[in-house]
């Protein structure tokens, strides 16, 4: 087993929390990790640059000036792509960047990501997160009280919109649920704040997937 310290909102610590070891991975999973942040970052891509090829730029056909005799470079057409208000040579187009991970190695992933945050000693079990008002101080002092200093991922049982207001003014803090937290979460933010009943939903969502695996 291994232990979580717990604090309450003032910083103060109650005590230690066990989690399993047997549902947590430090040795194999790197490559997984790998694949699914690509995959997910892949996928907030949208995909939506273009431009215009020679047969989609408004002109006739007709050729500028006679081949020769001009004394100028010789033109075929006004569509060029070395001309201003031309094509474009081998610009992008609408394209779709998602990319397809298999189910076990996004679920490898995910716990790999979250077995080295607790290897790491960086994730820090909060008793209870009650946000009476929707004030960004209340977050900051909560982190101050917790020792975080930089970035934080905040993962609750169910999300308040108190605590959604209070923590969106923070660019380098995120908060989220245990049941929509993603690898890529997981990694961005170096410290994870997580309440007691999250850490209950993120035990049975590593059983469920340990299950299905196994």
């Amino acid at each position: 087993m291994s232990k979580l310290s717990v604090y309450d909102m003032k910083g103060s610590a109650l005590g230690e929390t066990d989690f399993p070891d047997a549902l947590l991975e430090t040795v194999k999973g790197g490559q997984a990790v790998h694949d699914a942040v690509v995959a997910y970052r892949a996928g907030l891509r949208a995909g939506t640059a273009s431009t215009l090829r020679k047969g989609e730029v408004a002109g006739s056909g007709k050729k500028p000036w006679r081949q020769k005799g001009t004394g100028r470079a010789r033109a075929g057409y006004r569509q060029s792509p070395v001309w201003r208000g031309g094509s474009v040579a081998f610009g992008p187009h609408p394209r779709r960047y998602d990319k397809k991970i298999p189910r076990k190695a996004a679920r490898l992933a995910f716990r790999r990501a979250f077995s080295e945050l607790v290897a790491t000693g960086n994730v820090r079990v909060l008793d209870g997160l009650a946000v009476a008002e929707p004030k960004t101080k209340t977050c900051v002092a909560l982190l101050k009280s917790l020792g975080v200093q930089g970035a934080a991922l905040i993962v609750v049982d169910k999300l308040e919109k108190n605590l959604v207001c209070a923590v969106r003014n923070l660019p380098r803090v995120e908060a989220t649920t245990a049941q929509s937290v993603n690898t890529y979460q997981l990694l961005r933010y170096p410290v994870a704040v997580i309440t007691r009943a999250a850490l209950n939903g993120l035990r049975a969502r590593l059983e469920g997937e340990t299950g299905r695996n196994g």
